[in-house]
């Protein structure tokens, strides 16, 4: 499947490999804790991407910026980034939404998934080198639950395959959950606990037998489609391998999806760990409530970009919150991110200003911390401030900040 262009991204004095300010350091679920990042010269990276119906919204944009810091400062190390994303093109909430609005599910997905590839060229989120959707990958799923039946991990339910959680002996270390607490977001994240004839109620579905009016794929076990955690284990592996350096997504995430996900590769290959960390954004919310499709309180990029926000106001509003933090939008946060914006925007037209050295070390120190944007922001409001009043005679500063502001936060001045 076809990504979104990439926008250039200015080099800055070399750092190496090491890095200046020490390793990108990055709070894992798993672990509890941030920790250091240690990947070697080519990272690897895997975001789960979008099911393509009511995009692209700012918690899905809040994602994927969180993982666009993560791609810039690894190339800032002079490492090369191999980025793989998905796009879940066909699955239940994506074919219910269908039959609402009577249109053909593939026309949606087609649909979405372009307004969403132009949302995010236009906030300079560097593309994925794989972006693979779920239809597309229907092989790998194949092969990999072919893989876990020879391992026994595979048993049916009424013509269903159902992977059981009991032959991953580390399930539940992604999201450091208990039973008790799994089974009730289980059932409110898209999994079925309560199903007859299943072995354990946290048992996730690995190939769904296709049912009349809707969509399927032939396969060795019957004609149907992917479960939803296995698409993501298979073109991880596929494409990256095991044991790759992060992977992102929202803090919805955790469980059941990365929890599930990792299992299944884990199990599936006889390797482990599936990923080294498991890094995951906070919630947006919007009148007091988590931003989501199925309470319909979004707030859309693309009807921000059409009322005439700058793509790079929508960005600085985003960066102005910790990626890990849940907060509520307000119009207000616009407003002042445009104003912030075109502040920067004045400071770097000045002929001169104070050294930016400072300011590329502070940047890239509070990155390094577990992607600290708010303190990253600061420091070029610092130097703004005082290259607006005049202060300073280095010419080639303001230049130096607009590559920095660029380079490491993706904001275009």
């Amino acid at each position: 499947m076809r990504s979104w262009p990439a926008p250039e991204v200015p080099s800055l004095p070399d750092l190496g490999l090491a890095g200046a300010s020490g390793p990108l350091r990055l709070h894992d679920t798993g672990a509890g804790e941030a920790r250091p990042t240690d990947p070697g010269p080519t990272a690897r990276i895997y975001v789960c991407g979008i099911t393509p119906y009511d995009a692209t919204h700012l918690g899905h944009a809040n994602t994927y910026l969180a993982f666009d810091l993560v791609n810039r400062v690894w190339r800032d190390q002079g490492r090369r980034v191999h980025y793989v994303q998905n796009a879940t093109d066909v699955d239940d909430p994506l074919l219910e939404r269908a039959e609402r609005d009577g249109v053909d599910w593939r026309e949606l997905a087609d649909r979405e998934i372009e307004l969403f590839r132009e949302d995010m060229a236009a906030l300079r989120i560097l593309p994925p080198d794989q972006y693979v959707g779920a239809v597309e990958a229907i092989p790998l799923v194949v092969k990999m639950i072919e893989e876990l039946r020879a391992r026994d991990a595979v048993y049916e339910v009424d013509g269903d395959l159902y992977f059981p959680v009991a032959a991953d002996a580390s399930f539940g270390e992604v999201s450091r959950l208990g039973r008790d607490e799994m089974r009730p977001l289980f059932a409110e994240r898209g999994g079925d606990p309560d199903r007859p004839g299943k072995r354990d109620p946290l048992d996730a579905l690995l190939w769904l037998a296709q049912r009349p009016g809707e969509p399927g794929w032939d396969s060795p076990f019957g004609k149907g489609r992917p479960g939803w955690h296995i698409e993501c284990a298979a073109i991880s592996v596929e494409h990256l391998g095991m044991a790759f350096d992060v992977e992102g997504g929202g803090s919805d995430l955790a469980f059941p999806h990365h929890e599930m996900g990792a299992s299944h590769a884990q199990v599936a290959t006889g390797e482990r760990p599936h990923a080294r960390a498991y890094v995951h954004a906070g919630m947006v919310g919007l009148d007091g409530e988590k931003m989501s499709k199925s309470r319909g309180n979004l707030v859309f990029v693309s009807k921000l970009r059409r009322a005439g926000a700058d793509p790079m106001a929508i960005r600085l509003a985003l960066l102005a919150h910790h990626y890990r933090a849940d907060w509520e939008w307000t119009a207000g946060q616009l407003d002042a991110a445009t104003a912030r914006l075109e502040r920067w925007r004045a400071a770097v037209a000045a002929p001169a200003g104070p050294s930016a050295d400072g300011v590329l070390e502070t940047v890239r120190a509070r990155l390094d911390d577990d992607l600290d944007a708010p303190g990253a922001l600061a420091a070029i409001d610092a130097w703004a401030d005082a290259a607006l009043a005049g202060n300073g005679d280095d010419a080639k500063a303001p230049a130096q900040v607009r590559a920095v502001a660029d380079a490491l936060l993706g904001v275009e001045l």
